[in-house]
């Protein structure tokens, strides 16, 4: 029942934090495209102190929308506020990473042939980096590197891909690529907690108090908010990768990863100009066609940095060293798993291990144990399609040997 009744909730998990998601980035995303097309109103307008305005249709109905220089004369009776998307995307992300990664460190966090940690070990490890990441943000912004927009980019270029080749030398793919979702993740809500909305208070408070504006809060917030918008399609990009192991289990994964960061990163930039009546297809077109050139290049088969590594791990560990029970569960992962599940796959169709899980010696199965509980015998959805005919009996075995 554990097995399955875990899997319910890190479904229910993620579904939230998808919603959550949805809600964060379609905020940002109407924003900026607001903010990028607001045009310059009658000057009746302008002198009841609005800076630009916009007109749309939708669901029926035409809306007007106004944004006003410093603030209105006087408060209005309900101001909505929009931080709840970004809260509530943050505290359900942390709980999946706590929930997939941390509670099952040892098969989804640590990867031995990468480096042999303990769990808590890696857990520190994981939560000392995001947080020195975020640190690492904040002075890059609080110093004269974020002077010049050049400048700042190449310091968030070098900080981000040291990061990434950290997680991606301490962790297995699955979790170095969580872990980089996890430190940009967190420092998008910071971005929101620290500046964006203490920013919008200090405004409110001013206006309410009819004192005038300081602009410098909110300069301060629309900068971190444009960083937050390219962050978007990076870090969805970052959620949905543990899906494609082609990408997580390459042998150059942080710079693979690294490369889809900054090309998607690129892509956001093409609608950010387009909103702001700057029409630039030549920026969508580079982007997509270094998006296409890079999967084609991945698609060359690589030799794995760590294969001898797995390949040795294999050997000490002779068949005569297992007890009967551990022969007969390698017996059946053999026959029935390990066409897909190794470090080389013989499958024609999962060229790389799915999910990152490898099933080539003792040491892996017993790490990969649970997972293999829940799929092959409790929801019986592996092998795949049953290709390789796992038999019932065979269900039972692995049941009664592996718990």
């Amino acid at each position: 029942m554990w097995p399955q009744l875990y899997e319910w909730i890190a479904l229910f998990i993620k579904w939230f934090h998808v919603i959550c998601a949805i809600a964060w980035i379609g905020a940002s995303f109407y924003f900026t495209w607001l903010d990028n097309s607001l045009k310059t109103p009658p000057q009746w307008k302008q002198d009841r102190g609005i800076k630009g305005d916009l007109w749309a249709v939708h669901g029926g109905g035409f809306y007007e929308v106004a944004k006003y220089q410093a603030g209105p004369k006087e408060m209005p009776e309900t101001l909505h506020w929009f931080k709840w998307e970004a809260y509530t995307t943050w505290l359900t992300g942390t709980a999946l990473l706590v929930w997939m990664y941390y509670f099952n460190a040892a098969a989804y966090l640590v990867d031995p042939q990468v480096l042999d940690l303990s769990g808590p070990q890696a857990i520190g490890l994981g939560l000392g980096a995001i947080l020195v990441g975020l640190m690492t943000y904040e002075i890059i912004l609080r110093s004269p590197l974020s002077r010049t927009k050049i400048s700042l980019m190449a310091s968030l270029v070098i900080a981000g891909t040291l990061f990434f080749y950290l997680f991606c030398h301490a962790f297995s793919g699955r979790g170095a690529f969580i872990h980089m979702g996890a430190l940009i993740g967190t420092i998008m809500a910071s971005n929101v907690f620290i500046s964006i909305i203490p920013g919008q208070r200090k405004m409110v408070a001013q206006v309410a108090a009819k004192q005038p504006i300081d602009p410098k809060p909110g300069l301060e917030g629309k900068r971190r908010s444009i960083h937050n918008n390219y962050f978007t399609l990076p870090i969805v990009f970052l959620m949905i990768s543990n899906h494609y192991p082609m990408v997580y289990q390459h042998a150059n994964n942080w710079l693979v990863g690294m490369a889809i960061l900054l090309l998607s990163a690129w892509v956001r930039h093409y609608f950010n100009l387009k909103h702001s009546g700057q029409k630039q297809p030549w920026v969508a077109i580079s982007g997509v066609t270094g998006l296409c050139a890079l999967a084609i290049a991945v698609s060359y088969p690589t030799n794995h940095p760590h294969s001898n590594m797995a390949t040795a791990t294999k050997q000490s560990l002779p068949s005569t060293a297992l007890t009967e029970s551990q022969q007969v569960v390698m017996t059946i992962i053999d026959q029935r798993c390990v066409s897909c599940h190794s470090q080389s796959p013989s499958d024609d169709v999962f060229t790389i291990a799915p999910g990152g899980a490898k099933f080539d010696n003792w040491p892996e199965i017993e790490r990969w144990a649970p997972r293999i509980l829940a799929r092959s015998v409790h929801t019986q959805d592996m092998p795949f399609l049953n290709k390789t005919q796992m038999t019932p009996q065979e269900r039972l075995q692995l049941q009664q040997l592996l718990q």
